[in-house]
């Protein structure tokens, strides 16, 4: 007996460390997706003289081919176990190309779509044999996983720290660590031998939705304390904590007990119907409300969703034929139209027509993806239904069973170690602000999502153009605060801690996207308005910022595109659009100074237009002044792309603040230059 409770605990072991890679790993896989593909289609269209050599993130489409034909042949490796399941040292293989690949990893700062590929292809091979041979362990894989991935995120304000080359001395004793343990579990648990008896498992169809609905939630909302921050509305170091106790606390076999005689209670035929329920009632009470009990909700539902990990797999009998493989593979393919699904929820607005030879689908496709407007809570609410499903279709079960106390002892010192390291790596930095000055630097600066124009991700390279700036006060708009395309880092929180800045978040889109300031100089307050777009949703940030006893009002946005495209709107209706925008910004701006003193006030961020514009025009005849005025276009550039050059990001002052110079900073963090003026705080 002591034998089997020691290798239960090997197995979980190696289980975890499996499980971390792969979360990781998975987290890393989507965001260089999509930036490779991204790239590729842009090289694509773009002249090869325009391109410069230079600049990192030039994919050519050949290149793409390649790696994604790599990440189809790993995602199928599961495929594997229908032929050679039986074979436990297959176990061993799927360790080495999971660990190695996962050092691989850390060899680069953002990692290789290659290793991240093996690493996912290595780890869904791992978790098919694992289902056949130790099923009770998968869950453990999973919420250790997860749980995991928090206090990393939470060490790396968001940013996984365990991506950087600094961590590959770790990362190796960890992949060493992981084989060894494979080597070991597997030599130990040799064939004949009851390892936890019994424990042979089979993935059925429904457990291959339910584990696509499952992965879909924690990876793009619940097991991201961040885009639950963002989404809910609520302080992002408060909640680190509470969702790593909520991911953790199904490993304490007596809550697991206390959940089995709550749902007890009800038929076996309506139970998972109900708990279905009530993951769905909290999710849209998380995503639709703001406050601390949105938070709460979403907390709970994190709760309810990691306690399904357990309905996955079902008992198998020794002569049963298994398909996991097959349902896995049809897992993934799920979980990535979910992803992609998700993706469109962003960035319906920038929808084109297919080329060939797909043009007869665009009679339909185009319109059906921008159709996922506003439809983030439903993809999360379709989730929730495929991962409840399994719970569905399993009457005559309760997997949640208990353990002895002990058990119960260390899963709580557990939950509590992980809550208290996830709050102390969480916790915000002291900020000293900027108080009694004459001179403040202001600057603006589009994000681009964290991109630049070839999609290549590095915020250190956009957190050095701000500090190289100068500025005390930065608007930033195509923010980012967790979206599985950009890493599910929160940018302005990463910014703002890496530069020693506090900062103020308004989202536009989905509560992962939108507008944000950052600022050396005390914020006294803050809040937002959506503007009506036709295109991609936008809107106006308003914070105000206390450099003395008086304060300097900030306005902060970022209008409608300008896009050339046979299926968009013509130029001429996006202008349009634009010129609306600017209309609402100007009776949100009159009803904020209903007595016409405006007092100290700026206007700031991209608007996507030139200087020669009526768009511009309109803000000078409004009695806005530019600081860039009168400089040569070539010096204000701000939009630089191979293709394109031009002015569209603005700073707009108000009387009696006057600029004492004004200029643009080069970069490679972004497809836009970085706007800074120095200004004179005048009385009023």
């Amino acid at each position: 007996m002591l034998r089997r409770l020691q290798l239960s605990h090997l197995y979980v072991l190696e289980a975890g460390l499996i499980g971390i890679f792969f979360v990781q790993s998975l987290r890393l896989l989507i965001g260089l997706a999509y930036s490779q593909v991204a790239s590729g289609e842009l090289v694509s269209v773009l002249d090869p003289a325009a391109l410069n050599p230079a600049l990192p993130g030039i994919v050519q489409p050949t290149e793409v081919s390649s790696a994604i034909s790599f990440l189809m042949y790993m995602l199928a490796l599961p495929l594997l176990t229908l032929l050679l399941g039986r074979v436990r040292w297959l176990i061993v293989l799927a360790v080495v190309l999971a660990a190695g690949g996962r050092a691989l990893l850390a060899t680069e700062s953002i990692g290789s779509i290659y290793a991240a590929a093996l690493v996912v292809g290595g780890s869904l091979l791992y978790i098919a044999l694992m289902i056949r041979h130790r099923a009770q362990i998968l869950p453990y894989l999973f919420v250790l996983g997860f749980g995991a991935d928090q206090l990393f995120r939470a060490a790396g304000n968001t940013l996984d720290p365990s991506w950087s080359p600094a961590y590959g001395t770790i990362q190796a004793v960890l992949s060493i660590a992981a084989i060894a343990l494979s080597l070991i579990t597997v030599y130990r648990g040799r064939p004949g031998e009851s390892e936890i008896a019994p424990d042979h498992g089979s993935l059925p169809f429904w457990g291959g939705l339910g584990l696509a609905g499952l992965l879909f939630l924690e990876i793009t909302l619940l097991a991201l304390p961040n885009a639950v921050a963002g989404r809910a509305g609520v302080d992002y170091t408060t909640f680190v904590p509470l969702i790593a106790a909520a991911t953790l606390l199904p490993l304490v076999p007596t809550i697991r007990s206390q959940m089995r005689a709550f749902i007890s209670a009800f038929d076996g035929s309506v139970r998972g119907w109900l708990w279905m329920l009530m993951i769905v009632l909290l999710m849209v009470f998380g995503v639709r409300f703001r406050g601390i009990i949105a938070g709460a909700a979403l907390v709970a539902a994190q709760f309810t969703v990691s306690l399904l990990w357990w309905w996955l797999v079902r008992p198998r009998t020794e002569r049963e034929r298994s398909f996991t493989g097959l349902w896995l593979v049809v897992s993934i393919f799920v979980f990535a139209l979910l992803l992609a699904g998700d993706i469109f929820t962003y960035e319906y607005a920038f929808v084109r027509n297919l080329a060939t030879p797909f043009e007869p689908l665009n009679t339909l496709v185009p319109s059906l993806l921008r159709g996922f407007r506003g439809m983030g809570l439903a993809l999360l609410l379709l989730g929730v239904f495929l991962a409840a499903l399994p719970m569905t279709q399993t009457h005559r079960r309760i997997p949640w069973v208990g353990g002895p106390a002990w058990q119960s002892v260390l899963g709580l010192l557990l939950v509590i170690l992980a809550s208290v390291g996830t709050a102390a790596a969480g916790r915000p930095p002291l900020i000293a602000g900027v108080r009694d000055v004459g001179v403040i630097r202001l600057g603006t600066y589009n994000l681009h999502a964290g991109f630049n124009e070839f999609f290549h991700y590095d915020l250190e390279e956009l957190a050095r153009t701000i500090e190289l700036s100068g500025a005390d006060v930065v608007l930033l708009q195509e923010v980012e605060a967790g979206r599985t395309t950009s890493y599910g880092v929160d940018q302005a929180l990463w910014l703002a801690r890496r530069l020693g800045m506090d900062r103020r978040f308004y989202p536009t889109n989905e509560g992962l996207q939108g507008l944000a300031v950052l600022s050396r100089v005390e914020i006294v307050f803050d809040e937002g308005t959506l503007l009506t777009s036709t295109g991609n949703q936008t809107g106006l940030q308003r914070v105000q910022v206390r450099p003395d006893a008086g304060v300097v009002t900030l306005y902060n946005t970022w209008l409608g595109l300008l896009l050339a495209s046979p299926t968009a709107p013509t130029i001429e209706e996006q202008e349009q659009d634009q010129q609306q925008q600017l209309n609402e910004i100007f009776n949100i701006l009159t009803a904020d100074h209903p007595n016409g003193n405006f007092g100290r006030l700026i206007v700031g961020g991209t608007f996507n237009n030139t200087p020669t514009s009526p768009l511009i025009q309109k803000m000078r005849d409004a009695g806005f002044r530019d600081p860039f005025a009168g400089q040569p276009p070539v010096r204000s550039i701000t939009l630089d792309r191979a293709n394109l050059q031009a002015r569209v990001d603005y700073l707009w002052l108000r009387p009696p603040l006057q600029e004492i110079s004004a200029g643009v900073m080069d970069n490679r963090g972004s497809d836009h230059r970085m706007a800074v003026i120095e200004l004179q705080i005048a009385s009023r």
